[in-house]
């Protein structure tokens, strides 16, 4: 018997049952739905993706944003920097100063300039100068930004400040404005210098100026034995101007000057007034200076400021017959063999002035003061009639009369027959009483007695 198969049930809503066969008409019949196809119709994974899209689309739009300023900054702009160990860097701190940006800073540092005159008065100027920070200056129709940034974790040997820097930033069109700047810094710098004379000390392994540049001494304002002011002035010259005639026989091209006599008989000042006759700095270097090794000394030596001369002054006080003295409590490391090396050694400099001076030239060992070490011996005494008279007279211009009973009252005046013999009154004496009666000639030569009694109390 052939039971007929069942009819379907008639589905309710024919559009709903027409889009339930069309929906699963795509389906492989039989087949469950895949994991891809879960994550894919998941609304929730949907929207993270999307959202992950547009985060890694915003990364890249600002890396290349990033990409793209600093590719623009560099064909753009250049920037120069300026260490605070370069001399050019306190130049253009004062420069600009000068130029408009003390005016706009919000952040300004001081630099006091103290002077004790010899009267005993004393002048200070304050300059204001841009502090660390930003700053915009407009120099030829370009604007330049000034950043000075100060390290306070490094510290500056030379000058024993915080390590600083200074960086400029222009248009690339307009970097030749750098070396114009830098060059009208360094004429306004050497401008303040021109006609004085500026002292170096040493600090750490640098030079460094000391105080503020003095006003050039002349050199006739030391009077010193008849010829001995000429003679020096001629040997240093000659040196000056022989580089070739040196170079062409293989000497050594440099020179050793030793002043030595009685303290207050003009030695230093005389250095001084010659340095300002040569338009030359000086460089005091002190060989009892505490942390002074040997190494030290023949870097500095190699390394001193152009145009300057040497000073070593008291060279007795650091070595009396090569055996180092502390007498005074200093800490110096310096060998004697380590002066030696470095005055004519293998390491020593070249285009070199050396002056050294002394009170005891019997405490120094011939080893030191030998020819190669130091080329011309001069004695510098107490002041003869000849002296007296022109310092005298430097005082008083025109005293004539008044210039020679001074030198018969202060004994320095012979009879004929005595025997020559050097006086007592050191040249430093007799400047004092000059100016302790400065404004009276008379007086001066009243009281010229007294200097034998001020002789005998320095003695």
């Amino acid at each position: 018997m052939v039971l007929p198969l069942p009819t379907a049930a008639p589905v309710a809503g024919g559009t709903a049952a027409a889009g339930t066969g069309s929906a699963a008409a795509g389906a492989v019949p039989g087949a469950s739905p895949t994991l891809f196809d879960a994550f894919t119709n998941n609304p929730y994974f949907s929207a993270g993706f999307g959202l992950i899209g547009v985060t890694a689309g915003l990364a890249l739009l600002k890396q290349g944003a990033v990409h793209g300023v600093t590719f623009a900054r560099r064909r753009l702009l250049v920037t120069l920097e300026i260490p605070s160990k370069d001399t050019s860097y306190a130049w253009f701190l004062q420069w600009m100063s000068h130029h408009g940006a003390r005016r706009n800073a919000h952040q300004l540092s001081v630099e006091t300039s103290f002077v004790r005159r010899d009267n005993g008065s004393v002048a200070s100027t304050f300059a204001l100068v841009p502090g660390p920070g930003r700053h915009y200056i407009r120099y030829e129709g370009a604007w330049i930004q000034v950043e000075r940034q100060r390290e306070r974790n490094m510290i500056d040997l030379k000058s024993g400040t915080p390590w600083e820097t200074i960086t400029l930033t222009t248009l690339s069109r307009d970097r030749k404005l750098f070396h114009k700047m830098l060059e009208e810094a360094k004429t306004n710098a050497l401008a303040k210098e021109e006609g004085k004379t500026v002292v170096y000390t040493s600090y750490g392994p640098d030079w460094r100026p000391f105080g503020n540049p003095r006003k050039r001494r002349p050199l006739a304002s030391v009077v010193l034995a008849d010829g001995i002011s000429d003679t020096i002035l001629h040997d240093v010259k000659s040196f000056m101007t022989g580089g070739k005639w040196y170079f062409d026989r293989g000497i050594p091209y440099r020179r050793g000057y030793l002043l030595y006599g009685p303290p207050g008989t003009g030695k230093t000042s005389f250095i001084q007034a010659l340095a300002g006759e040569l338009e030359y700095n000086i460089c005091v270097m002190n060989l009892s200076e505490r942390g002074m090794t040997d190494d030290r000394l023949s870097h500095l030596l190699n390394h001193c400021p152009p145009r300057s001369i040497i000073l070593l002054e008291d060279v007795d006080a650091a070595f009396a017959n090569r055996a180092q003295t502390d007498k005074q409590g200093f800490q110096s490391m310096v060998t004697f063999s380590g002066l030696l090396n470095a005055l004519d050694g293998v390491t020593s400099s070249e285009e070199r002035i050396i002056f050294m001076t002394t009170n005891h030239i019997d405490r120094l060992d011939p080893a030191l003061i030998r020819p190669g070490r130091v080329d011309v011996q001069v004695y510098l005494g107490n002041v003869d009639a000849h002296q007296a008279e022109h310092m005298f007279l430097r005082f008083y211009p025109g005293e004539v009369a008044l210039a020679t009973r001074f030198v018969e009252k202060a004994g320095l005046v012979r009879a004929v027959g005595e025997e020559e013999e050097e006086s007592s009154l050191s040249p430093a004496l007799l400047q004092g009483h000059f100016v302790m009666y400065r404004d009276n000639a008379r007086k001066a030569v009243d009281n010229a007695d007294r200097l034998a009694v001020g002789a005998k109390r320095t003695a």
